[in-house]
């Protein structure tokens, strides 16, 4: 029985990604199981499968070059093919013999023998230059197009990036997205101590939320914390912008809390530890009924009722005393977690979700009590999710911006014109936006 080959496999996963619009972290966990790599090859099919599809758009553009042709008029299963081989030689230490003949006779088992000898010819061309080259020679001088090509992201996602960091700090971001993210825990709130958690896990305690640990690597299943609900997979940002909500000093009741876009979870698991604190109680409201099973998986044992409906009709209204706003949204700030989003994601669609989001925020707003707090939150820094949904809301009146100082005040660079705004450049977390409402009448 010949051995599993991590080539054919990430190819696979590429290949699912690209034909079935599929997601890498889901296909490639699957393929890995059914083939039974051993370790190291898994870590190199799940290398070669993630950076190729992170950095797709300037690979296209060298392989566009060095063919001499669009590869439209390539066939898709010889493109895929094509961009892993070009990995390889421009962001991988593989030799360029290895790269080349491993590819090409790839090609032969899985797409078609009959264009091996166009597969070696295009990638012969992509090893006469190293990735830096390459740069060089397909550099246009247009700075927002070359930090692009650069840092392997659409222009238009840089432009947004740009708008909010400046030139400055954008090439940070961009780089910053390019690195695989830790994993980090959340020990959820009188179930288990952080420092009790980090003791078991082997991980350490996170710089910003008391509830976050940093693991050095591995499958955080396996830990008998997480496998029994006292801990989750949370990244510490969205720690920090679910407790800045139940952090905020309330004058009168404040036993009703909810949650109007709770799927996957996550934050509703948190609120709910909290809540359980304070004698208080969270509905969580969820349109996708898959996703609001999530939630209750999440929440299980904690004071959440699960709701799955439309957070934008959810009542009674002037009734709640906190309420999250987890706003679907674009998903900008967390693209290092998701290699092939970037690519799929299109500047219209940040045009339909503002309309969601600002509807999202308004009934939210008339859910809550006078005196009370709404948190607005995407994970993403584009302007139009952001700051221009919150603007608008407080230009119509009837509510006040807060601080939110459990964030920035411990938390530095956090602050953006009131608002709160993290970064993976700064602070280590996803790009998460908070904004912290009080309603007045």
């Amino acid at each position: 029985m010949s051995r599993p080959n991590p080539r054919h496999v990430a190819f696979d996963a590429i290949r699912a990604v690209s034909a079935e619009d599929a997601y890498a972290n889901i296909v490639l966990p699957r393929l890995l199981a059914v083939t039974g790599l051993d370790s190291r090859d898994a870590a190199l099919a799940t290398e070669l499968t993630y950076g190729t599809l992170r950095n797709l758009g300037t690979i296209e553009q060298v392989l566009e070059a060095a063919a001499g042709r669009s590869l439209d008029s390539l066939q898709a299963d010889l493109v895929d093919a094509l961009c892993l081989g070009a990995y390889q030689l421009l962001y991988t230490r593989v030799p360029t013999h290895a790269a080349v003949s491993t590819t090409v006779n790839l090609v032969k088992a899985a797409v078609s023998p009959r264009v091996s000898g166009l597969t070696n010819a295009v990638l012969r061309k992509v090893a006469a230059r190293d990735l830096a080259a390459w740069l060089d020679r397909l550099s246009t001088g247009d700075r927002i197009g070359d930090l692009a090509l650069r840092h392997a992201h659409p222009k238009w996602i840089v432009e947004e990036f740009d708008a909010v960091l400046g030139p400055d700090e954008t090439a940070a971001a961009l780089e910053a997205d390019n690195v695989a993210p830790p994993v980090h825990l959340c020990a959820k709130p009188g179930r288990i101590d952080r420092d009790d958690l980090a003791g078991k896990t082997g991980g350490t305690p996170g710089r910003w939320s008391p509830y976050a640990v940093y693991l050095p690597g591995g499958d955080p299943g396996k830990f008998k914390a997480v496998a029994t609900g006292r801990a989750s997979v949370q990244d510490e940002g969205s720690q920090l912008v679910a407790t800045a909500l139940a952090n905020v000093p309330m004058d009168g009741p404040d036993a009703s809390w909810v949650d109007l876009c709770a799927g996957p979870g996550g934050k509703t698991a948190l609120l709910g530890a909290l809540a359980a604190q304070r004698g208080a109680s969270v509905d969580a409201v969820e349109i996708a009924p898959h996703r609001a099973e999530l939630v209750a998986k999440a929440a299980k044992g904690l004071p959440v009722t699960v709701h799955t409906g439309d957070g934008r009709d959810f009542g009674p209204r002037g009734t709640a005393d906190r309420v999250l706003v987890d706003a679907p949204c674009s998903g900008l700030g967390a693209l290092r977690r998701r290699p092939e989003a970037r690519w799929r994601k299109r500047r219209s669609d940040i045009d339909d979700l503002s309309r969601l989001q600002r509807e999202l925020l308004e009934a939210a707003i008339g859910l809550v009590r006078p005196g009370g707090t709404v948190a607005y939150v995407t994970c993403s820094p584009a302007r139009a999710e952001t700051a221009e949904v919150v603007t608008g809301v407080l230009k119509a009146g009837g509510v006040e911006l807060l601080e939110a100082q459990s964030i920035t005040r411990t938390v530095p660079d956090s602050d953006r014109d009131g608002f709160v705004q993290l970064w993976p450049q700064r602070h280590g977390t996803d790009a998460m936006f908070l904004a912290l409402l009080r309603r007045l009448s």
